[in-house]
């Protein structure tokens, strides 16, 4: 056990799925997998580990924001030895061609957080996915016909910024904007795993126009079992 999470050694598998919103780990559990476990319930931030075709899966809520993604994914690698972690969350469109619903995979974030420049004082770190899960899963997204886009993500520490800096951002290629997957790749890189953040755009920033809360929670499958053919 650690400290926000009261799962047994060995309860979470290699691979976990990171929905910032508990219910939609819920969701994926009761949906996607066979003889699913609650794993977690401290703070609410519900965990299940089951099967999928066959393999063990973690799914883990997270919460939102830097901080909270950091406390999850450092005690998952840290103390529960994953190898594997794919958020699957959502995200605002910052590029006119990117659309509502379509899907990013988050090649590397920049983030306006003071996180990494603490860590990394005086260097200008830059968090990218694993390689080979987001290969993998641009040839899955062609193979199933979805829209995706691959590139840079904004990853915010405010959902609501006064200062609009995204259409700084914008301007050079960033594709969406979300606030947790910079430090997801930085804890991935600095433990030897894999990460990758699988994104539905759930609101457009830019052109306007959004996603209720119940379709955020239960209607983005597409993202879902993306991320799952990974496993």
């Amino acid at each position: 056990m650690s400290i926000h999470l009261d799962a047994a050694p060995g309860q979470i598998a290699k691979t976990v799925l990171l929905p910032g919103d508990p219910k939609r780990a819920a969701f994926i559990a009761e949906r996607y997998l066979q003889d699913a476990q609650c794993h977690n319930q401290t703070r609410g931030m519900l965990g299940f580990t089951g099967l999928y075709k066959g393999v063990r899966v973690s799914v883990q809520g997270t919460g939102m924001g830097m901080p909270s993604m950091a406390i999850y994914a450092e005690e998952i690698l840290r103390d529960y030895g994953a190898t594997r972690l794919i958020r699957v969350g959502t995200c605002g469109a910052i590029q006119p061609h990117v659309k509502i619903r379509d899907l990013v995979l988050a090649q590397s974030a920049s983030t306006d957080s003071a996180m990494l420049s603490g860590w990394l004082p005086g260097l200008s770190y830059a968090p990218t996915a694993s390689f080979t899960l987001l290969k993998r899963a641009a040839e899955e997204a062609e193979r199933l016909g979805l829209p995706y886009h691959a590139g840079n993500v904004f990853t915010s520490d405010s959902f609501y910024d006064p200062q609009n800096r995204w259409q700084q951002i914008a301007q050079y290629g960033t594709l969406a904007s979300e606030m947790e997957t910079a430090i997801l790749y930085a804890l991935a890189a600095r433990y030897g795993a894999e990460a990758l953040s699988i994104l539905t755009v759930s609101d457009h920033i830019a052109c306007g126009g959004a996603c209720t809360a119940l379709e955020r929670e239960q209607s983005f499958n597409q993202m879902i079992e993306l991320a799952l053919a990974l496993v």
